[in-house]
Order: C-alpha cells, then structure tokens, then sequence
C-alpha cells in the first residue's frame, strides 16, 4: 500500500507530511488525505514512488 511507503520513507528522511505532498504532488493535504482513506490515480502512485526513488538517490537517504 502507497502509504506504507509514505509513512516509512518520512519517518527515514524525517521529512514533514506536508513538505511531502508539496514536492511529491503539489498537495500539502496529500499524505493526511491518504491517512484518512483517499486513493489515489495509478498516475499519482507512479509519480510519488518515482519521487521517492529519486529522493533516495540524490540524498543517500537509506
């Protein structure tokens, strides 16, 4: 699930929820509308996971 990715990889960066969804999606409400049970588009999850990816690459974060 997308947000146990999310949760997981803040919780490594210590990166703010809302910092987050604006890099990821420019949506600061992203992460806490996941928390409460918005889906998002395959498109989104492709986009944030991508996001993600890069994030870890380009900061040696885990």
């Amino acid at each position: 699930m997308l947000i146990r990715k999310i949760e997981v990889f803040l919780r490594r960066t210590g990166m703010p929820a809302t910092k987050f969804g604006r890099m990821a999606t420019a949506d600061p409400r992203f992460v806490l509308d996941l928390r409460n049970g918005r889906s998002p588009r395959s498109a989104t999850e492709t986009r944030v996971e991508h996001f993600m990816n890069e994030y870890r690459e380009r900061t040696h974060a885990y």
